[in-house]
């Protein structure tokens, strides 16, 4: 769930008397997100659970030094799981001591911000399409995030091919308008990906 302009600006509105209702607003809108983001780093589920609610929890306790910009917010979020996802990487081939004098890989800095923008894509095209309309909704799902044929979506759903045909043509339609040119393009991609396979 990617967290609308009206959310955010509720958001910002309360920061400072409710911190408790914009920290459940970044978790609710950020946790999954972060959560893939680290498991493409050290692909571990579990280790990037507990990593993603430590970077939660160490936001909680600077949130004070943090900037109340929701963008920044989100940013200070990002950086500290990439951090924590690198630093558990090293961790088994170096000694700390070693791990505190040494840079960041620039190989390592680059594969971490194709990943967080590959997870921030990936979510505003979730977010477009669970807006959709319900039928364009489980179509597109089907055919696009599952990559299931037109056929086997009639099948499944006792619909004709050209009932799927036709709303898939709308939910392209209604998805270039919600989207950015950048994720719509990441979209056509993934339905090339699928259509070829």
């Amino acid at each position: 769930m990617i967290i609308g302009k009206r959310k955010l600006k509720t958001a910002e509105n309360e920061l400072e008397s409710t911190p408790e209702v914009l920290l459940e607003l970044l978790h609710q809108s950020y946790y999954d997100r972060l959560l893939y983001y680290a498991w493409t780093i050290i692909h571990d589920k579990e280790t990037s659970r507990d990593l993603v609610q430590e970077a939660f929890i160490c936001y909680w306790n600077q949130k004070e030094q943090v900037s109340a910009n929701i963008v920044q917010i989100r940013n200070f979020l990002y950086v500290n799981v990439k951090n924590a996802c690198l630093k558990h990487l090293r961790h088994d081939k170096v000694v700390d001591k070693y791990i505190g004098l040494q840079d960041p890989d620039p190989m390592e800095e680059a594969s971490a911000l194709n990943k967080m923008i590959q997870a921030e894509v990936l979510a505003e095209i979730y977010a477009a399409i669970a807006a959709l309309p319900e039928g364009c909704r489980k179509i597109s799902r089907m055919g696009y995030l599952e990559g299931l044929k037109n056929q086997e979506i009639a099948d499944q759903l006792g619909i004709s091919i050209n009932t799927v045909k036709t709303q898939k043509k709308r939910a392209l339609q209604l998805l270039r308008l919600k989207l950015s040119p950048e994720s719509f393009l990441a979209l056509t991609v993934l339905i090339q990906h699928f259509n070829r396979h």
